[in-house]
């Protein structure tokens, strides 16, 4: 009797459990080789990793380059990759396992992704922000403790729900966080975010959570720790209330702290061990980002760029009609 890739998909999970994978991610992994398995199924009759080849991988990537979401846009290279990132997991077990064969999952391949910027605002736009929240309430209290503190310490969403009273230490200013793959860090708080996150628990909290023994910091309306999807519907609201052209989102702050730190000459290392990164690479883009802040520098301290907006200044002056011999 044939074994099935469905059954398979069990086994892949257990293994991403034992790793130490977070439930989000394993539950978007499983997501995403569902949708693939559904889809090989359907147009192959695929059911079974013997009756799998190289064909079918191809095929099914070339359909997720024709795929259109529901507002009739292609995905984004990055939601391709991700598919892909998923599907070779998968296949690389079953390689393991001898069910399939090594050229399999190399059949898949990774498409290139535009280097562009990314999304970040400026401090000003922070500030601006920030200070329309209604802070007299109880939740703009919160909502204002919460953006202050992703804003300092750059903190995933997921860390920034996942945090328990007692992952604050006000004395030392930092909060320890579990990051991806169930890594704990301790990160920074700035002074700021520090009195409105101290001002929300000693005199806010309790009104949100009457009667509650929940230990989460951040709390729903119903004295619950915030699920996400209240977290995402809160920030957008700001955002929409501020009105920023396009969604505001929590990874936002993250991205606007991370520039703010490069902007400002901060330590990579530092500042990838504070964001909890693999590696150097994934700053490549905040550096880039800092090379506008480099040219104004240069553009206002080089004497040669001062003689210049000298001479052009000289050149527009309607009494002036000397020639620069500089």
């Amino acid at each position: 009797m044939d074994i099935k890739l469905r059954n398979l998909l069990a086994e892949h999970v257990s293994r991403l459990e034992a790793l130490n994978f977070s439930p989000t991610t394993i539950r978007s992994r499983v997501y995403n080789v569902r949708a693939f398995l559904a889809w090989v199924e359907e147009r192959y009759g695929v059911t079974a990793p013997h009756h799998l080849n190289v064909a079918h991988l191809r095929s099914w990537q070339r359909a997720l380059s024709r795929h259109r979401t529901s507002h009739g846009l292609p995905l984004k290279p990055r939601s391709v990759n991700k598919f892909i990132e998923c599907v070779r997991g998968f296949l690389t077990d079953l390689h393991e396992a001898g069910h399939v064969p090594n050229q399999m999952i190399n059949a898949l391949q990774y498409v290139k992704v535009p280097d562009l910027l990314p999304k970040a605002l400026m401090h000003r736009q922070v500030k601006d922000l920030l200070s329309r929240l209604d802070t007299s309430t109880p939740e703009g209290h919160r909502d204002r403790a919460m953006l202050e503190l992703l804003y300092s310490s750059g903190l995933r969403a997921a860390e920034l729900l996942g945090l328990s009273q007692d992952d604050i230490d006000f004395s030392a200013g930092a909060v320890r966080v579990m990051g991806k793959g169930r890594k704990e860090r301790v990160v920074p708080v700035g002074e700021t975010a520090l009195r409105f996150l101290e001002s929300y628990l000693r005199g806010v909290r309790s009104l949100l959570g009457r009667g509650n023994t929940e230990l989460a910091v951040f709390l729903d309306k119903n004295g619950n720790r915030m699920p996400y999807h209240t977290l995402r519907r809160i920030v957008q609201r700001i955002g929409k209330d501020a009105g920023l052209k396009e969604p505001l989102t929590a990874h936002v702050f993250r991205r606007s702290c991370t520039s703010e730190l490069v902007r400002g000459n901060a330590n990579l290392y530092h500042v990838s061990r504070m964001l909890g990164h693999e590696s150097l690479e994934t700053l490549k883009h905040y550096v880039k980002l800092n090379i506008t802040d480099i040219q104004r520098t240069h553009r206002e301290t080089h004497p040669r760029e001062q003689d210049e907006q000298r001479r052009l200044g000289e050149e527009t002056d309607p009494g002036d009609t000397q020639p620069d011999e500089s």
